[in-house]
């Protein structure tokens, strides 16, 4: 199972999500541009020291990222215009968890691209979750159904 970032803009976003795959033994694939250096402070400040033990793949753009899955595993995209509630889903262990940037999502190439579109419940009055609270809610749960959790 991976994480999958398309054009990340914040990078306390990504220094975050690199120790979430750090301490949960995800790898993480980047997919720029990016909307910051990726040697930003603000991202070495988030990953902390974690952030060098993270297995990060970097990819130029998304067809660089589409001709590295040798695999044809899933892509599962988290999106705000999914059809699939988080609950409803099934994952397996070779899924790849997409999500889109934090100001305009994913764009509608990627939409067509993934094999599942899946949003996160939230309040009706509420317009999106933070990308890395998002990355975290669905790692633990695709790891609790797939019995992938570190030992």
């Amino acid at each position: 199972m991976r994480i999958a970032l398309h054009q990340p803009e914040i990078a306390g976003n990504v220094g975050t999500i690199l120790r979430l795959g750090a301490c949960l033994g995800l790898a993480v694939d980047v997919i720029e541009p990016c909307g910051f250096a990726f040697s930003d402070r603000a991202l070495a400040r988030a990953g902390m020291d974690y952030a060098t033990r993270a297995i990060v793949t970097r990819h130029a753009d998304w067809a660089a990222f589409r001709a590295a899955q040798r695999d044809p595993a899933r892509l599962v995209l988290f999106t705000t215009a999914g059809d699939l509630r988080l609950p409803d889903v099934a994952f397996t262990a070779d899924d790849v968890l997409l999500f889109g940037s934090e100001g305009s999502g994913a764009p509608p190439y990627v939409h067509d691209a993934a094999t599942l579109r899946v949003r996160i419940p939230i309040a009706a009055d509420a317009r999106s979750l933070n990308l890395a609270t998002a990355c975290a809610i669905v790692a633990g749960e695709a790891l609790r159904q797939t019995g992938g959790w570190p030992t």
